[in-house]
This record gives structure tokens, sequence and C-alpha cells, in this order.
């Protein structure tokens, strides 16, 4: 069958790939090398096609992992061809036939995922209505489009898009200037349309990773190193024999993996097969861990802001302060563990995957599998959420290679101790700060400087586990753009902000949901804070004086005006009764200093007697320009402020010289819903601008406001998430122990005023 013949069966642009098909048809597709469709993003037959039911079929790179992406993408693509909503069929994340968007990341699928989208489908409907012109003999100024349908305002002929694409190509170029649709003619963008995934996933019809199957499939667990730099020495296959369902042990090096016939079968023979590793003691001492980091050696540095002289400044100020913040190292601890499916035949792969990233995951495979990336088909499938790279890539490429050396289809899920003890982690923070005020409490100077993991290499040199036992060298660590919201977004004559990328010698490291921006914005946002208690102004006033973006300035109106705000000093009237305080803090965000604007203010109550902190209340104002599915933004925005409130209260990775050894739920404690605060989100909705991300802007003001709250509340500074009880009672009787004086005591370290 020739091109153009496979594109004209069933009369649309491309077959769509059935889960009972799809073996046959990827390998087919993979081991010819030959896309069935374009795949040049500057045509339109690349990202859409319409069928002769009226079905338009929409290619997009980025993928869903449960954030409403699929109804929101289908939404801009209906309201620029307008279509209904429903006739919509979203392909997405398959490396054969969608464009490398590249990974589902950084809150970017809207604006540039979905911004292609639009333009593609602008352009076929400008070209649509102009076919349909000349086939109705009329100007294309007095045709209407509605439902897919052109006709004439006036009435009379009509003719559908199904008709005047005929064959089923596109065959246009995208027009990158295209006009896209006023937005006061919008009938779906800024509509809450519920969520296409949702019906499924309650009544158990829709299709995850964990249940998806292929005829032929086998299952495996692939057995961990006793710690992680352990060698292979031995393994007893006997050990494991009598187990009926066992199918074979297959071994590359260091990578080990039990298969079976059965999933059943695989976890037994993993759990019992007689394992002889080489001892290994490489990682750093978990109790020093900040002290070491700040001593790694320096990479690289950076300046993201130099303004005046600020050590000059500092030295002239007759008023002071020094900080330091630090942020613990964080698994991504899905609630459910990776899973991946893979098919090695005849020279190639095909792969079944929750990865974000499928297209750049092909060349990581290919690498691990030794064999060219175009004999690599990955196809995305709903897992267990992602929020960073966690176990998705690595059991992707454990699924692949274990089908290679078994060969034959096999499934791969990991055990939860291998998403928590084996998923890369994000690499602590640590950062110094020092302000001057001037005799009228303005800021004199403000110096900052940034501990941060180093990025070496791209993501082909990321250290898959598969690439790493299996002797594949790999040289990088990939922990990307860490330095964003390093600078702060305040005004101040003089500043310098400093970034020293430091070479990582401990735990394997990924980014992080807000990689970077979580982290190093809880330092700006507690230290603003700090100066501000140290100027005895209000917090709301204080930032409001130095921030110039009128944008930002309205996203802390807006929020103050939620919360009720009462302007006065922090901890200057403390709320509660008995062992509870209660105090509230503010945060603020302009996400990269550059897209998204959010204003976040918390209520806590810290019990002085157990330390336990509480998030009682939280309120979010938060401005992502063009709104595409305001019900699909809160629902980001409510999960990022309640997966935070967990990272900044409870979460952190503890190991042994060896190993991780939070490797549980009991380990690794996460927020419980009892816990779960009021939430109310209020959308800056700005039709006529840019639609930015919102899946992971509001989770970086959580630790900041939360810390800000608990100053309020009990006057004492947490500067080193998680603020467990143990560090709030530490701080309490620190504070004690100080007398009250005008050293106010912390966890780490003190903020002494120097007058």
């Amino acid at each position: 069958m020739d091109r153009r013949d496979f594109l004209k069966q069933g009369g649309a642009l491309v077959v769509g790939f059935s889960f009972s098909g799809a073996i046959a048809q990827a390998a087919a597709a993979v081991a010819t090398g030959t896309p069935v469709k374009s795949m040049n993003k500057a045509d339109v037959d690349a990202w859409l096609a319409i069928g002769k039911d009226g079905t338009i079929t929409v290619y997009s790179g980025k993928v869903d992992l449960g954030t409403g992406t699929r109804t929101a993408l289908a939404q801009m693509v209906a309201e620029e061809l307008d279509v209904p909503f429903s006739k919509i069929d979203m392909v997405m994340g398959d490396t054969a036939t969608t464009i490398d968007q590249g990974q589902t990341a950084g809150s970017l699928t809207i604006p540039v995922g979905g911004g292609e989208l639009r333009r593609a489908a602008a352009t076929a409907r400008k070209a649509l209505v102009a076919k349909a012109a000349q086939q109705l003999g009329a100007s294309p100024a007095d045709l209407v489009v509605q439902d897919g349908v052109v006709a004439a305002r006036s009435g009379g002929k009509r003719v559908s898009y199904a008709e005047l694409v005929g064959d089923g190509r596109l065959d246009m170029k995208v027009d990158p200037k295209v006009a896209l649709k006023d937005p006061k003619e919008h009938k779906l963008v800024g509509k809450s349309i519920p969520r296409v995934d949702i019906p499924g996933k309650l009544t158990g019809e829709h299709t995850y990773i964990h249940d998806f199957r292929v005829p032929g499939m086998l299952h495996a667990r692939v057995i961990r190193p006793a710690s992680i730099g352990g060698k292979l020495q031995s393994y007893d296959e006997a050990s494991v024999r009598d187990i009926p369902g066992l199918v074979k042990v297959v071994r590359k090096q260091d990578f080990l993996a039990v298969v079976a016939k059965d999933e059943w079968s695989a976890v037994q023979a993993a759990r019992k097969l007689k394992v002889s590793w080489s001892p290994w003691e490489g990682l750093p001492d978990e109790k020093r861990v900040y002290e070491e980091w700040r001593k790694l050696p320096v990479a690289m540095s950076e300046t993201p802001t130099k303004t005046g002289d600020a050590q000059k400044a500092l030295g002239q100020a007759p008023k002071t302060l020094k900080a330091t913040y630090e942020f613990a190292i964080h698994s991504h601890a899905s609630m459910g563990p990776a899973c991946a499916v893979a098919d090695f035949r005849n020279g190639a792969c095909t792969i079944w995957s929750p990865s974000q990233a499928t297209h750049s995951l092909q060349s990581e495979v290919a690498s691990v599998l030794g064999v060219a990336k175009e004999k690599v088909r990955l196809m995305y499938v709903d897992g267990s959420g992602c929020y960073g790279r966690n176990g998705h890539e690595d059991c992707t490429a454990d699924a692949a290679l274990v089908s290679m050396l078994a060969g034959a289809p096999v499934r791969v899920q990991w055990m939860r101790e291998d998403e928590h003890g084996w998923d890369p982690k994000s690499p602590p923070t640590v950062v110094d700060f020092e302000a001057g005020l001037d005799p009228a409490g303005n800021v004199a100077a403000w110096r900052s400087q940034f501990f941060i993991a180093h990025r070496e290499g791209t993501l082909d040199d990321f250290p898959l586990l598969a690439a790493v036992y299996s002797g594949v060298p790999r040289k990088g660590h990939y922990t990307g753009n860490l330095e964003n919201n390093a600078a702060s977004p305040y005004s101040f004559p003089n500043a310098l902000t400093e970034v020293r990328r430091v070479n990582n010698n401990g735990l394997r490291t990924a980014h992080l949901r807000t990689p970077g921006r979580m982290q190093n914005t809880f330092a700006n946002e507690s230290f603003m804070d700090e100066v501000a208690a140290a100027a005895g102004a209000d917090p709301l006033h204080f930032r409001l004086k130095y921030l110039p973006d009128a944008r930002g300035q309205t996203v802390l109106a807006t929020v103050a005006r939620m919360a009720n705000w009462e302007s006065r000093p922090a901890h200057s009237m403390p709320q509660g009764k008995g062992d509870i305080a209660r105090g509230r803090g503010m945060a603020y965000v302009k996400y990269n200093n550059a897209i998204t604007y959010v204003g976040l203010v918390a209520d806590v109550e810290v019990n002085r007697r157990t330390g336990k902190i509480r998030v009682t209340d939280v309120w979010c104002s938060h401005d992502c320009g063009q709104v595409i599915n305001p019900d699909g933004a809160i629902n980001q925005i409510e999960g990022g402020i309640v997966q935070t409130i967990s990272r900044t209260l409870l979460e952190e990775v503890k190991f042994d010289r060896s190993r991780v050894t939070s490797v549980d739920w009991n380990s690794y404690p996460i927020l419980r819903f009892p816990d779960v605060p009021d939430i109310r989100v209020e959308l800056i909705n700005r039709p006529g601008e840019t639609p930015w991300g919102a899946g992971e802007m509001s989770a970086t003001v959580v630790p900041a406001a939360i810390s800000n709250a608990v100053y309020d509340a009990v006057g004492v500074r947490l500067r080193s998430v998680p603020f467990t009880r143990e560090k709030v009672l530490a701080a309490l009787r620190a504070a004690r122990e100080a007398g009250g004086g005008r050293r106010k005591a912390t966890l780490r370290g003190e903020a002494p005023l120097r007058t």
C-alpha cells in the first residue's frame, strides 16, 4: 500500500491506532521507517485530519498527564475551526504520528503546544473557507462556518469540511502569522467544558498503563542492587525454580530481571531470587547534607541580577540582616508505581509508556537497546501522574531492555520500594541572603547566593537505570532550569543575585514539579518577609512598594481582597488560644520572572505543644493570561497547592551511605485528607493576552506563605523545608532560651539585626 492509498483508507488523513491492532501497525511503521502521515511541522497535515464523518483528528506531541490538557487543547482547535467540541479526537504522544513539541513540562502545553495547534487549525479554516467560496460562488467574507459547515450568511448552498477535503488531505502549509479568532467571538475557549477523561476514570473503564495488555505479554520485575553503586556478583537461578509461572531470569551486566507468565509469579521470583551484590557506601552523610552541598566544587557561576553596588551598600547600611534557607531532597512519590509495556521484535521496539517525554525518550531508549532512534516507537498511555521526571522513563527503559533480552512483549511494573527508592530525586537547595535597610526602613541593599545542582549534558545523557546497570555509558545529570526565579521580582537600588552550580555527588537527580522555582521562591519570598518585619512594615504594602509590574500588583491586591488582609506588621497581633497560635502569611511569584502571576495567602494553626502546623485556609489569585478552561485551570491550581503543602510540612528523602531508606508511605509521609485546607481561587482572565500555563505556578508560593504565616503566629522563622514537628519545637525552644530579645531564633542559623 502506498502512502496515498493508506491516507485514503477510511476517508481520513490517518487511520487511528486501536490498542487491539497496535502491535502489527506499529511494527510495520517502525520497521519500514516510513511515516504514515506528514511529520513536517510546517504542514497542516502533520497536525490535523478530517474524516468523512466530519471528525477532526488532532495530533499533539504534548500529552495529558491527568491535567486536563486533552480537553483544553481540543477546545482550542474546535474554536478555531468552528466545529463541535464532540467532533475532536485527540492523538497524543505517539512518536510515529505526532510532532515532537518538547516534553510535557514547564506548563508549556497550552502556550506552546496549544499555540501550534491553534495556528494549524486557523490556517485550515481559512483555506477551507476559501475553497468553499470557489464552490459556492461567493466571497469568503460573505461566508460563515458553523459546526464544520460553510454557508452563505444569507442562507442557500452549504458545504461541509469533509466534503471540501475529499480524499482526506489538508495539503497546505501552516501560516505562522494567520489571524486567530477574535476572543469576543469565542464559544468554547473560556468555558468550563467537562474533562473528557473523567467519566471513564470514575467508572473504571478508562485504560491506564497498569491495565494495558498485548497478546503474548509476559510480566517482569527488575532486581535492584542492595546499594546504589553495587555490582552484581552472582545469582542463583535454582532458588526460584519452584515458582510455576517463572519463564526465565535475564541479565545484562548489572541489570537483572525475572520474567514470568503472570505478575504474581514475577513478584514472588523477585523476592525469592538469591543475589549477591558488592558493597558500596558512596552517598554523603544525610545529617550533614547541606554543609556538604555548599562545599561541593562549583562547576559554573551565574549572575542573574546586578544592580548598583550591593556589597558597598551593605557596608554602609545602618541596619542589616542575614539568613540561610534550605530545601530538602524530595521524591516525586507518585501515588501509583511506574509501569510500561514493550515489544521488541525484528530489531525494532514498540513501547506503551506514561512518559511525559515520549519523543526525547526515543533516543534514550534506543541507546539502551543499541538500535537507531527510528526503530523505537513510543505511544503514550495514561499513568499515575508525573510532575517532573519520576520513575516512568526508567520503567519504560526497563521494559524495553527486558523485552529484548526475553524475546517477548513484556510488562514491567515497579513496586512501591522501587518508586520511592529509585526514582530520580530533586536536589537540595541552599540560599544565603543579606539585606540592608536605611534609617527610614527602605531597602538599601539585597544580596543572595544560591547553591543549586549543575546541569550537565542533555536528556540523551540522562542516567536511566537500565543504561547505568547494563553498561551503557551515561555522563549527564539533567536537572533543568533550577536557576529560574533566583532573581527577586522586586526592584532594589543595589541588588546582587549569584548562582553557584555545584557538581552533584549524591543521589541521582531530575526535575521536580516547578523545578527550582519552588525552592528559589520559597527563599526569596520568605526573606522578603523578614526584611519587611525588620522595617516594621506590612508584608503586602512592603511588596507593593518594590514591585514595578502592574499585573503583579493586581494579583497581590486581588488576593488581599479575597483574604480580607489586615494591614499590619507580621507578628504584631498574635492570635489564638491555649496551645494553638494562628497566623497568616503571603507570597508572590511571576513565574520565571516572565509569565504567569500568582498571589497567595495562607492561614495556619501552630500547636506550641506538639509542633504540628496545620494550614486551615488558602486564598490564591492567578493571572495566566487567557484562560482556556476555567475549571481545568482551577483544578491544577488547587492540586499544586495541596501537593506543595505536603512537601512543605512533611516530605524529605532519607538515606544512609548506601541507598534511600524512605521507601514507603510511613518513612515518606504525605498530606492526608483531614489536613487539606479550604482553598479559594480567583482567576484573572485576560482573553486578549497569550494563554500561559497553570500547572506549576501555584506550587511555587506555598512554602514561603506557610513560613511567613508561622512567623506571624509564633514569632519564629522556619527556614528549612520540611517544617516538621521536631523542627517547630526546636525553634520554639530556642526562642524561649533566647529570652525574646531582638535575635529571633530559627531552625538553622539566625537572622540577627546589626545596628
